[in-house]
């Protein structure tokens, strides 16, 4: 079954479409003003989850959990506090009022804890995750938790504890993984912020599909939950549908948390807040452009689009140069499973002995590709490769402000793959390729690898087959603001409109 691009996102007869298509940045004013309370905003959130959000078969399914009652009290008291504050200019947080849908493995005190595995099935959180807590500091009303394949190994998002994830755009596509569910609700209305994470794109993979922005910080600077918060490959991050509200989020979930010894820098500070946001905040700078990363095989509606950002780019300013990374989907797939193989692989493995047959086959097979690269790569190997691919990009980025490329290769997954052979993917000149790894069909992997290094996932266009597409803005590692800074100007040329 196929959603057309008419009915996403926003496209609800009545009076809530309006309400629902405000960004957070433009809500909050509304809330500050007096013309539009939390609640208003809640019962328009909550009634468009009832109308689309569907069942775990063939509906959208983007939640394992909604949270109406405690957030419709939490969206009363926000009420009052704006009145007070419209009264005696007191100050409010920063989110105050906005939904916000968390993933499911950013654990709420008492909630459920189960990252969609039958190992964990009735896991409960002790406590926060950080990125909740931040989220809830800042006033973020938490309506709903969203779903995302087991243990968030997979770029697509089905579970058998979930059922499957399916994308608004198109009800067959899939809105990627691992944070589909995130995606998903954001591209459908159903909630107006979200919490996301990336270990090898699980958060610019959905939004590229899904058509919304997610942002992959340098490691550290969004507090993460121990032990695997250690993984220099991982982070948290937010999503939205705008790239000032992902700045907004990103600012409240970012800086040092006593939980996370390796986070970083401050809290509060929205990483464009000294940058101009308009086109001409592009002019005079320097962007890479690289449409293949080296031989990914790039859908040829994907590469159309993405040379359009660059030529808008080039219209308001910017100076485009081409780029041309040496690396191989093959080089890259080796690197990143040898570091896998020595973490997160042996953690998974040990998490869900004795349950293996209840593991979905693209967990299985994510374990014992894991484990055969630790078999044949060291950790200190693993090292190395990593460094090659930081060099590569390094001695790329050397004279240019930020790197342009495509976020996916393939213009879609099927919502309910597996992709235990690979994937077939045909390139700009008609040539059909056969990835190895699915996983090889997108371009974000080389940047967990780089993973000082910022990046923002903004949406392109459309594919071919009435899919999302999306390209990356890589800042030099920590230079967030020149990632926000681009991705606001590609926004504002209209880039990304479907």
């Amino acid at each position: 079954m196929t959603a057309t691009a008419a009915s996403v996102p926003l496209t609800l007869a009545g009076t809530h479409d309006e309400v629902l298509s405000l960004s957070a940045t433009a809500a909050l004013a509304e809330f500050r003003a007096g013309t539009l309370a939390p609640s208003d905003l809640l019962r328009a959130t909550v009634a468009r989850i009832e109308a689309v959000n569907g069942d775990r078969v063939s509906g959208i399914n983007a939640f394992t959990e909604t949270m109406f009652e405690t957030a419709s009290a939490a969206a009363a008291a926000a009420d009052d506090a704006y009145v007070l504050a419209r009264r005696d200019g007191s100050h409010t947080p920063a989110l105050l009022g906005i939904p916000v849908a968390t993933k499911e493995k950013h654990g709420i005190a008492g909630h459920t804890l189960e990252q969609g595995l039958a190992a964990c099935r009735g896991e409960i959180a002790e406590s926060n995750h950080p990125v909740v807590d931040r989220v809830l500091a800042a006033g973020g009303i938490i309506h709903a938790r969203t779903t995302s394949p087991e243990f968030s190994c997979a770029t697509v998002t089905h579970s058998a504890a979930w059922g499957i994830t399916r994308n608004p755009w198109n009800l067959a596509a899939s809105p990627g993984g691992s944070s589909g569910g995130a995606g998903a609700a954001l591209a459908s209305g159903m909630t107006t912020l979200a919490t996301a994470s990336d270990i090898a794109g699980s958060t610019r993979v959905p939004a590229g599909f899904t058509g919304t922005v997610g942002y992959k910080a340098p490691f550290g600077r969004i507090p993460g939950m121990p032990p695997l918060a250690a993984d220099w490959y991982r982070g948290d991050g937010p999503m939205a549908r705008t790239v000032a509200d992902t700045a907004l989020l990103a600012g409240v979930m970012s800086g040092r948390h006593p939980l996370d010894h390796g986070s970083w820098g401050p809290h509060g500070i929205r990483p464009d807040a000294a940058q101009a946001t308009g086109p001409e905040a592009v002019a005079g700078l320097r962007i890479g452009l690289d449409l293949t990363l080296g031989d990914y095989p790039v859908a040829p509606s994907i590469r159309a689009n993405t040379e359009r950002v660059a030529r808008l780019l080039e219209a308001a300013g910017a100076e485009i140069v081409p780029v041309s990374l040496p690396w191989s989907t093959e080089q890259i797939s080796r690197t990143i499973f040898a570091h896998f193989g020595h973490i997160l692989g042996p953690a998974m493995a040990a998490l869900t002995a004795g349950t293996e047959a209840q593991l979905a086959p693209y967990t299985r097979q994510f374990i014992a590709d894991a484990a055969a690269a630790a078999a044949n790569v060291s950790l200190p190997e693993s090292l190395a490769l990593d460094a090659a691919v930081q060099k590569d990009l390094a001695h790329a980025m050397s004279g240019i402000d930020a790197l342009l490329t495509p976020t996916q290769a393939v213009e879609m997954l099927a919502a309910d793959g597996n992709y235990l052979d690979g994937i077939d993917v045909t390139d700009a000149e008609g040539g059909v390729w056969h990835l190895g790894h699915y996983w090889e069909g997108h371009m974000t992997s080389p940047f967990n690898i780089a993973n000082r290094c910022p990046v923002l996932a903004v949406p392109s266009g459309m594919s071919g087959v009435g899919v999302p597409t999306g390209v990356q803005i890589v800042g030099h590692p920590f230079d967030e603001g020149m990632v926000f800074r681009v991705g606001a100007a590609i926004e504002a040329l209209g880039a990304g409109t479907p």
